[in-house]
């Protein structure tokens, strides 16, 4: 007994003896396994893995609420292919399906008349257990507990020095140090932030912005003039001038005056950010839409000619969740997207950060004080706008506003191994995947410019189908000569447009649960990340019930041809552009490339695509079209073809099978002269689907 009094009694004065005589800066445990940088969702699911392995774990947060977007506004999950999500990310659904279980958490709006719509998916699986559509404060909620039910420190608030605060030695980190003057260590670090800053304080390779299509041989990343996907652009013409038709009255506020680019380049824009608001027009929740500081009107002029023009969608994407809330996303020309206003956020220091949250939240808070208040909004737009306003019970800490500023990409790392659109579209094979994504390749705009003719355009929104596909684990760690103990589940290694698919929450909270799963197998064996045993990694993740295959039923039957397949010259309509109103689709089979596109049938407005192909040498040329066959097709649709001659119309049935050795129709032979010949297809007064592919010159000899 008297031996054990005398060790406490030196153990103290040891204690005392260590803490007089600690540097300023206080100094944390050096034996954690792991330690996480970051709020968001992966880090959280990071976080989780890391103890469930038995392994010691720290959260260093700059946010102060846990969760990222998931619990910042975006509770229409993006989740693709419900399937291919496993693991600690279906764990969360089903928390968040069984916090709905509870009445209370159903204060405004009877549980049976909610309904049951998702995002491609029911909202509520009964069967599964999961509810993929969600209130910002329920999946907040879900984080908290996480963190407690798995004993998790988590320091929020805590921001890293990015300029001295990661010390790196030998190629490993050993701690980084926040700007409190606080110090983490640890064997193992992830980043788990969306804008790779920890990445960034290493020294690893990153890039930001789109890389060019000739970077990785893909179709979908460098600048997309002329591509058009989606259909809510500028569908009439729209003046961007400040005196209608007076260039020299100067631009209207939120235009770019720099040319665009040429189609394909690369350059150092990323795509446009915006708060996912949560709104309400249950009165007794709603919050008005509060009329910002610094509030100008002339900063939505241009919101007004497009009204102007006749559209009327701005209400499109109010898509609705639990207790008569939304999650509101952009839609439409001119919506809640800030474009070209956010270039610099990925790389600037923590002071123009702030100064570009603040710019962007002006300006959504104007938008939607403007649409309610100003008497040149429609009046329709404005009556139906002003039902609306902030959930009075989310965000309370926040004046109701959203605390998490939707970073749709930032930095990306540069690893080994580089995930593209090939990874993604399923032609191009992944053999160490960790998990899995599925959602459509998708960028938000990325700059508003002045065309060539004199009118406004956005550029670089895209919405390209993808099968369910693998993420290689090689995307999740750095190059093994720069640093050994670092992963990256959100900024990971991957192309621009490839991320615009895997930049979804589902995806983040798989990609966490991976890398620190990866990261306590390699302190186990005492190997650089890069060296982990990929079949001991995956059978750990299939254990832990992460997705690594999937055979997806939906495309196993799905037949693309390739250009090299046949003669002639052939141009697609990827290479043509894609205007506005035309739909991607690879729902049929025996299409050119990636994909096909159709009109929807909507007659309300005639649309058209032009193929420029180019000849070599002038003579006669077989023109063919391509298209998919379907009952439901067009038995008219109308094929121009402009020749030295003239113009000359052919109309095609597109219910008929092309020729059986084929998938080209041919369309007759005509005289053409250098340097392209001009093929157009027509939506006009036609009786059914019009289906656009691809087009085919062959020389007659």
């Amino acid at each position: 007994m008297t031996d054990r009094i005398a060790s406490r009694f030196l153990m103290l004065i040891a204690c005392i003896f260590v803490a007089n005589h600690l540097p300023a800066e206080r100094v944390y445990s050096d034996d954690y396994d792991v330690v996480v940088y970051g709020g968001t969702s992966a880090a959280i699911t990071s976080a989780v893995q890391v103890k469930k392995m038995g392994g010691s774990v720290v959260v260093v947060s700059p946010d102060i609420h846990l969760g990222g977007l998931s619990s910042g506004g975006l509770g229409w999950t993006d989740t693709g292919n419900k399937a291919v999500i496993g693991g600690l990310a279906r764990e969360f659904y089903h928390r968040v399906w069984k916090k709905y279980q509870e009445p209370d958490n159903w204060k405004w709006q009877p549980r049976d008349s909610y309904g049951n719509q998702g995002q491609g998916t029911p909202a509520i699986d009964g069967a599964q257990r999961t509810m993929w559509i969600f209130e910002p404060h329920i999946a907040e909620e879900v984080f908290d507990d996480f963190v407690k039910d798995y004993d998790i420190p988590v320091i929020r608030d805590e921001w890293l020095d990015r300029e001295n605060g990661v010390t790196v030695v030998e190629g490993k980190i050993q701690s980084i140090r926040t700007l409190s003057g606080k110090t983490y260590t640890g064997r193992m670090f992830i980043d788990a932030t969306y804008e790779g800053d920890l990445l960034a304080a290493a020294g690893v390779d990153y890039h930001v912005g789109r890389e060019s299509n000739e970077t990785y041989g893909e179709q979908w990343n460098g600048i997309q003039v002329g591509v058009f996907h989606h259909g809510h652009w500028f569908r009439d013409p729209v003046d961007p001038y400040v005196v209608p038709g007076d260039p020299s009255s100067g631009l209207l506020p939120r235009i770019s005056s720099e040319p665009p680019g040429k189609k394909g380049d690369g350059d150092h824009r990323v795509q446009a950010y915006c708060y996912r608001m949560c709104l309400t027009n249950h009165e007794e929740n709603r919050v008005p839409f509060p009329k910002p500081e610094g509030y100008d009107p002339a900063q939505y002029e241009l919101l007004l000619r497009v009204f102007a023009t006749g559209w009327r969608e701005g209400f499109n994407k109010f898509d609705p969740i639990p207790n008569y809330k939304t999650d509101t996303n952009n839609h439409g020309p001119f919506s809640t997207d800030n474009i070209g206003y956010n270039y610099d956020y990925p790389e600037a220091t923590y002071e123009r950060r702030k100064e570009i949250l603040r710019e962007h939240e002006q300006y959504q808070k104007g938008l939607m004080y403007f649409v309610c208040n100003d008497p040149r909004v429609p009046e329709d737009v404005r009556t139906k706008m002003s039902n609306w306003g902030l959930a009075g019970d989310e965000f309370t800490d926040n004046g109701n506003w959203p605390h998490q500023i939707y970073v749709r990409e930032a930095r990306r790392l540069i690893g080994d191994y580089v995930i593209t659109e090939h990874n993604c579209l399923g032609t191009k094979e992944t053999t160490d995947p960790v998990g899995m994504g599925s959602y459509t390749l998708d960028s938000h705009n990325v700059q508003r410019y002045v065309t060539e003719e004199g009118f406004v355009q956005n550029e670089g929104d895209l919405g390209v189908r993808t099968p369910p596909y693998q993420i290689s684990y090689r995307a999740l760690v750095p190059k093994k000569n720069q640093c050994t103990n670092l992963l990256v589940p959100v900024c990971l290694s991957c192309s621009h447009i490839a991320f615009g698919s895997i930049r979804m929450e589902p995806v983040f909270m798989i990609l966490g649960q991976s890398a620190a799963t990866a990261g306590m197998l390699a302190i186990q064996d005492d190997l650089a990340v890069q060296d982990v045993s990929y079949q001991t990694l995956s059978r750990q993740l299939l254990d832990d019930g992460q997705v690594l295959e999937y055979d997806s039923p939906q495309t196993t039957n799905i037949k693309r041809f390739n250009k090299k397949d046949f003669p002639g010259t052939i141009v697609d309509i990827e290479e043509a552009g894609i205007p506005n109103g035309w739909v991607i689709s690879m729902s049929t089979s025996g299409f050119l490339g990636n994909s096909y596109l159709h009109d929807g049938n909507d007659k309300d407005r005639d649309r058209e695509i032009t193929f420029q192909v180019p000849i070599t040498e002038s003579g006669k040329y077989t023109v063919a079209v391509s298209y998919t066959a379907h009952p439901n097709r067009a038995t008219n649709v109308p094929v121009t073809i402009t020749t030295s001659d003239g113009q000359k119309t052919v109309l095609v049935n597109q219910r008929k099978q092309p020729a059986h050795d084929s998938i080209f129709h041919k369309v007759g032979t005509y005289e053409f002269d250098t340097p392209t010949a001009k093929i157009q297809i027509s939506t006009k007064e036609t009786d059914g689907h019009v289906i656009v592919d691809a087009v085919q010159l062959i020389p007659v000899e």
